[in-house]
C-alpha cells in the first residue's frame, strides 16, 4: 500500500519535470518565434472556424430544403381526395360529402402536427390570443368575447394566428 503514494509522487515529479522542460523551451525561443507560433495557431483557428461556418450553412440550407417533406407526404392523400372529389363534381351530394371528408382529413393531419384552435366565444378577452376588431354594447361584463370573426390557431404553445373577435362593452 505504501508504494501507491510513492508511485503517485513519482508521476507527479515526472509531470513537473515535463512542465519545466516546456517552460525552458519557451524561454529559449525568441519573441519572434513565439509570435510566429501564435500567429500560425490563430490562422489555423480562423480557418477552422470559417470551415465550420460554411459547413453549418450548407447543413442549414439542406435542412430547410427538405424540412417540409414529412408534412407534404402526409398531405398527399388530401391531394388524391381532391382529385376524386373533382371527378364526382357532377353529383352535388357526392361532391359535398367528398369535400367534408377532405376537410376532416386535412384538419386531422394538422392536429397530428400540433395545431389546435384557440377558443374564445364567451371567454374574457386575452390579448395574447385574441385580437379585438369590434366592440358592442352588451349586458355582459366588459371584454367578454361575443363573436369570433376569424378563428385563431396555436401550434403547440405558440400562437400562429390570433382569433379576431367582437367583445362586449358596457
Amino acid at each position: 500500500m505504501e508504494q501507491e503514494p510513492k508511485e503517485k509522487a513519482a508521476e507527479e515529479l515526472k509531470e513537473v519535470k515535463k512542465e519545466l522542460k516546456k517552460e525552458k523551451k519557451h524561454e529559449k525561443k525568441s519573441d519572434r518565434e513565439i509570435i510566429a507560433e501564435l500567429t500560425d495557431t490563430l490562422q489555423r483557428l480562423q480557418a477552422e472556424f470559417e470551415n465550420y461556418k460554411k459547413r453549418f450553412e450548407k447543413e442549414r440550407q439542406e435542412f430547410m430544403k427538405y424540412a417540409n417533406a414529412e408534412l407534404i407526404s402526409e398531405l398527399l392523400p388530401l391531394l388524391d381526395s381532391f382529385e376524386l372529389a373533382l371527378k364526382n363534381a357532377a353529383d352535388n351530394e357526392k361532391f359535398i360529402k367528398g369535400i367534408e371528408m377532405i376537410f376532416a382529413q386535412f384538419y386531422s393531419a394538422l392536429e397530428k402536427k400540433g395545431l389546435r384552435p384557440i377558443s374564445a366565444l364567451g371567454q374574457k378577452f386575452d390579448p395574447y390570443k385574441h385580437e379585438v376588431l369590434l366592440r358592442e354594447k352588451s349586458e355582459k361584463d366588459d371584454d367578454i368575447v361575443l363573436q369570433e370573426l376569424q378563428k385563431g390557431y396555436m401550434l403547440n404553445d405558440k400562437v400562429l394566428r390570433h382569433t379576431k373577435v367582437k367583445v362586449s362593452q358596457k
